[in-house]
């Protein structure tokens, strides 16, 4: 997922690049397709959509949230799920639900403890951080669609809560090179980097330090495309993309929706055998709120969702880390774009 950026820190964007941002966000975010780096794997064109997307869904009329309790939406703690629970927050209040935004509540285990002690009802969520993460199962899965199906079974059975249908984005670990790099030795997905050379020759690559031991990081780079010449340099959070501009890696890991991805700068390389997973978005709530608040309390959050494609995640993140807009700024705009009256 996205780079921690802390709620507390948001700075106001210098008011020329802000004003840029918004132009060019207003002129794209309408209508945004996919197809760009992470996409939803297995998703051909023409397909049916799987019963794990939202896909089609429209915005209830009127504001049925009116009368019904108060609901509170939290958020993890980085800036994709801060414009994420905005979204919520925004598009449920324009509905006439009363919404209480808990943000920044904590990353995937904090938040998880934060539902189940009963101080939030509803909060964004990646699939595949519910199995690792909160039921700790580090089984593999491979489609986005069992993901979410044993994500949504999890919920049911253990937190009296259900998912509801994912995004069509997803956030994932990718390896990204330098576009020259990737020309000069035909680079197109992940197992073409044994094109490159013997180790300590070839392939350097900067990632955190437990990617060394992860199957969704170097393990898999090695047991499912056979690279052996692949050199691991340990970084920082966020240190990545400095190692590789710098050149003291040729490669790095990054994230799917990271806003640096929209420039021209890196090549993502594909990952045909799925090692970094599935991490598409669902919103995790707990059945009785659905219960108290209707059906069209979940038809807007699944409305908002339906609009998450991978062009639409990575244009407002580069909005929100590369310009400094505020999130929630940036996720009015976005529905403004799409149509939502506030």
């Amino acid at each position: 997922m996205s780079n921690p950026v802390p709620r507390a820190v948001r700075r106001p964007a210098h008011r020329t690049a802000a004003v840029a941002a918004l132009a060019v966000l207003t002129l794209v975010l309408a209508g945004c397709g996919g197809g760009a780096p992470g996409g939803a794997a297995g998703s051909g064109g023409g397909a049916a959509a799987p019963s794990s997307s939202g896909a089609g869904v429209g915005l209830p009329a009127g504001t049925p949230g009116q009368g019904k309790p108060a609901v509170t939406v939290g958020d993890k703690d980085f800036s994709e799920a801060f414009l994420i629970g905005d979204l919520y927050e925004q598009a449920l209040k324009a509905k006439g639900y009363t919404v209480n935004l808990k943000a920044n509540v904590g990353g995937s285990e904090v938040i998880d403890s934060a539902f189940k002690a009963g101080q939030i009802d509803v909060y964004p969520e990646y699939t595949g951080e519910i199995l690792s993460s909160v039921a700790g199962d580090q089984g593999r899965t491979t489609s986005a669609e069992e993901t979410w199906q044993k994500a949504k079974a999890f919920e049911e059975a253990n937190r009296g809560a259900t998912l509801l249908p994912q995004t069509p984005f997803q956030d994932i670990d990718v390896v990204i090179v330098k576009p020259e790099f990737a020309s000069a030795h035909n680079l197109k997905a992940i197992g073409d980097l044994k094109n490159v050379g013997p180790a300590g020759q070839g392939v350097s690559w900067a990632a955190q330090p437990p990617d060394k031991t992860r199957y969704a990081g170097l393990v898999g780079m090695q047991q499912a495309y056979g690279l052996t010449n692949v050199a691991f340099v340990g970084v920082d959070v966020g240190v990545t993309y400095s190692a590789l501009d710098t050149g003291t890696v040729n490669s790095a890991d990054a994230f799917s929706t990271d806003g640096q991805l929209t420039t021209d700068k890196y090549t993502v390389l594909d990952d045909p055998e799925h090692i970094m997973g599935f991490q598409h978005v669902a919103p995790v709530v707990k059945q009785s709120v659905l219960a108290a608040q209707g059906p069209e309390f979940a038809q807007t959050l699944n409305w908002v969702d339906s609009l998450l494609t991978q062009q639409a995640i990575l244009q407002m993140n580069a909005a929100i880390q590369l310009n400094h807009v505020d999130p929630a700024t940036v996720a009015q705009k976005f529905l403004a774009a799409n149509g939502l009256q506030s």
